[in-house]
C-alpha cells in the first residue's frame, strides 16, 4: 500500500487498486488537500496499464460527510472561484476505466457526489447519503444538481437538495442511487468480488460501455443509438472480441488482452 496522510492506493488485488480516503478524525471531509490527491491518484491508475478496476473507499465507518468547512466558511466568491476544484473533479469523471465506490456511513454533500463519479455504488447498511448544503446557507457545486437528477429522478432529488435530509443505504436502492447493498462488515470486500469479475472482462469493451452510457446521457436517443452502434462494430477489431468468441465456441475461458 503506497502511503499518504489523507489517501492510501492499495494495490494488493492484482488489476485493481483501492483508493481509500483517509482522513478519520475529520470524517474524511474532502478539504483542497484531498481532492487534489484522489484527483492525483484516480489519475496514476488511468496512466497505468496493470490496472483495469478502480475502487473509491473511505474505510468502515464513514465514505465522506462532505467538504471541510473551515476551508470555505470565511471564503470570499473569487477565493472560491481560484481554487478551481472542478478540475480535480474532472479527472475523476473522465475516468476510462471503471470505478465503484464502496460506501459506508456518511456520504454526504460532496461525499455523495464523489459516490455519483462512480460507476457502481456498493453501500453498507450503514451507509447514509445526503445533500445538506442547504443548511449551511448554499447548494451542491461538485454535481449535485445534475448527477443526482439523472440518478433518482427530479422529484426525489429535489427532496434531497432542498431539505437537505439524509437517506439511508435502502431507500437510496430503492430510488436507484446506489446499485447493491450488504452487510456493513461485507462493502469493500463486496466492491473486490465486483472489481475482480470485471478485471477478467475485456477492458477496451469495459471502456467503450463506459464512455457511451456517459456520452448518451445528454443526446436524444438516435443520437445515443448511433454512439452505441459504432462503439459495437468497433470492437470487431479488437483481439479481445476474437478471443471471447473463440473461447465461447471452443468452451474454455477467455484471457483478455487490452488489445
Amino acid at each position: 500500500m503506497n502511503q499518504n496522510p489523507v489517501v492510501l492506493v492499495d494495490y494488493s488485488v492484482p488489476a485493481v487498486a483501492v483508493i481509500q480516503i483517509n482522513r478519520p478524525e475529520a470524517k474524511n471531509a474532502l478539504n483542497t488537500q484531498v481532492r487534489k490527491l484522489l484527483s492525483e491518484a484516480v489519475a496514476l491508475q488511468i496512466d497505468n496499464d496493470d490496472i483495469r478496476v478502480i475502487i473509491i473507499t473511505g474505510g468502515d465507518e464513514v465514505f465522506a460527510a462532505g467538504a471541510d468547512l473551515k476551508e470555505l466558511a470565511d471564503a470570499t466568491s473569487m477565493e472560491v472561484y481560484l481554487r478551481r476544484a472542478e478540475r480535480y473533479w474532472q479527472t475523476i469523471a473522465n475516468c476510462p476505466k471503471p470505478i465503484i465506490a464502496a460506501v459506508n456511513g456518511f456520504a454526504l454533500g460532496g461525499g455523495c457526489e464523489l459516490a455519483m463519479h462512480a460507476d457502481i455504488i456498493i453501500a453498507g447498511k450503514n451507509a447514509q447519503f445526503g445533500q445538506p448544503e442547504i443548511k449551511v446557507g448554499v447548494m451542491p457545486g461538485a454535481g449535485g444538481t445534475q448527477r443526482l437528477v439523472r440518478a433518482v429522478g427530479k422529484f426525489h432529488a429535489m427532496r434531497m437538495i432542498m431539505t437537505g435530509c439524509l437517506i439511508s443505504a435502502d431507500e437510496a436502492f430503492q430510488m436507484g442511487l446506489v446499485s447493491q447493498v450488504t452487510e456493513n462488515t461485507d462493502t469493500l470486500e463486496t466492491a473486490y468480488k465486483m472489481a475482480q469479475q470485471m478485471a477478467k472482462l475485456p477492458p477496451i469493451a469495459l471502456e467503450q460501455i463506459k464512455e457511451v452510457v456517459l456520452l448518451s446521457e445528454d443526446v436524444p436517443l438516435n443520437a445515443g443509438l448511433a454512439l452505441e452502434r459504432k462503439a459495437f462494430q468497433l470492437l470487431f477489431d479488437t483481439q479481445d472480441q476474437k478471443e471471447g468468441m473463440s473461447a465461447f465456441l471452443e468452451k474454455r475461458k477467455p484471457v483478455y488482452q487490452g488489445k
